[in-house]
């Protein structure tokens, strides 16, 4: 009979290979919905929007932030830039301040009180009837926002539109992993605006109708993941959130195993404290396929990752101590003799084939999210670095996401 441990296993194993069918099942219904543009794109009307850049020491890379934004394929006319300083010691207000010239930007000061406080007070200052957010060390395709726009000009139900986030100037395999994540990403949130289940609206320039706020109220502390905290709200007041994928933003990614582990530690945790903040949505009829996939599959994936990091660790601890045992009764022994591979002795049983095919589906999600930015087909070694980098390192950072919720310790920022 197996063990409570093995159908702990099995099951989580299922419900994994579950999530990543749903998905590819979803995007084969919905393929030709999914389009990638080329060239000028132009809207019948082109409303009036606000783009709020908040920062905090970003001195090296806000120049080309707001530089991406003034050239923007959008009438200079209709878009307002609210640079905001949220008490930099370095030279980002010095940096800033020489774009206050620009009829069309606003400089703000303010004390250091994170980035939401920024945000929010940007926020008191808009008179448009759309609005975004664009993180200091990010830059804006040219034709990113007329994109994005042109979802709300087809569907007046939509809220809020995110868009494709790409990683800039990758130098190393950390940041070519990343790549891939980010590519994996876009396939993802794609597939959860499809069926009504985005759960975050990221930093880099999602546009939100001015309602959003004027309903709901300003951004929150949110456990310094502000912007999926106001994805959950959106989706709790039942406000449709899409994504745009054809909409190219691109961001720093940390260089380093250390910056890595520090972000995604603070995400992480975000995550865990945002569902647990929205608990009473889970399984609820009337929230929709947010409350019946998206925060399940959240739940799910943090519960397996702990789960499996656990039991390999077990299983890890009996070899170590067999084989010390082995070494009291015997001493090391060393053979003479070469063991070759023989096909026979693989592990053909059926777990085995359910988590190739788990990989297997990774793999494709992160091709078809390429896909969908670039529009073409092709296995890159990113794939390969992120399955490596993340494989050993991102249990690490999500079980100290849950160390840190038990003990209520809040992660840095950087």
């Amino acid at each position: 009979m197996a063990s409570i441990s093995s159908i702990i296993f099995y099951v989580l194993t299922f419900l994994s290979v579950y999530v990543q069918v749903f998905f590819l099942i979803t995007f084969l219904e919905n393929r030709k919905k999914i389009i990638i543009r080329n060239g000028i794109t132009t809207l019948a009307k082109y409303p009036a929007v606000t783009i709020i850049v908040p920062s905090l020491n970003e001195e090296k890379t806000i120049y080309k932030t707001v530089r991406s934004l003034l050239d923007l394929n959008y009438p200079k006319e209709k878009l307002q830039i609210f640079l905001v300083d949220d008490g930099s010691t370095d030279k980002t207000l010095d940096v800033i301040q020489r774009f206050s010239r620009f009829s069309n930007i606003r400089v703000f000061r303010k004390e250091n009180g994170g980035k939401y406080t920024a945000l929010n007070l940007g926020l008191e200052h808009v008179e448009t009837d759309f609005l975004g957010c664009l993180d200091s060390d990010s830059i804006a395709h040219p034709e990113s926002l007329v994109r994005i726009m042109s979802y709300f000009e087809r569907d007046p139900s939509v809220m809020a539109v995110a868009p494709s986030i790409m990683g800039n100037n990758s130098k190393n395999i950390i940041q070519n992993a990343q790549n891939a994540e980010y590519h994996l990403a876009v396939f993802i949130k794609k597939m959860l605006g499809i069926i009504g289940g985005i759960h975050v609206t990221p930093g880099p320039l999602t546009i939100f109708r001015k309602k959003v706020f004027d309903d709901l109220g300003p951004y929150r502390h949110a456990h310094n993941t502000e912007d999926m905290e106001i994805a959950y709200r959106m989706q709790k007041n039942h406000y449709k959130i899409d994504q745009c994928n054809d909409a190219y933003v691109y961001t720093n990614t940390p260089s380093t195993i250390k910056k890595l582990y520090k972000q995604r530690l603070r995400w992480i945790y975000g995550s865990i404290n945002n569902a647990i903040d929205y608990r009473e949505l889970i399984f609820r009829k009337k929230y929709g396929n947010f409350s019946f996939f998206t925060l399940p599959s959240i739940i799910i994936s943090i519960f397996a990752v702990s789960f499996l990091l656990g039991r390999m660790a077990y299983s890890l601890g009996n070899f170590i101590f067999s084989k010390v045992l082995q070494f009291e009764a015997i001493g090391f022994h060393f053979s003479n003799k070469v063991n070759y591979l023989d096909p026979f002795f693989i592990n053909t049983q059926t777990l085995s084939f359910i988590i190739i095919v788990l990989f297997s589906l990774i793999t494709l999600s992160i091709i078809l999210g390429k896909r969908m930015i670039e529009g073409r087909w092709n296995f890159s070694l990113n794939i390969l670095y992120y399955f490596i980098i993340f494989s050993i390192i991102g249990p690490f950072w999500l079980l100290k996401a849950v160390y840190n919720t038990v003990l209520s310790r809040k992660p840095a920022w950087r």
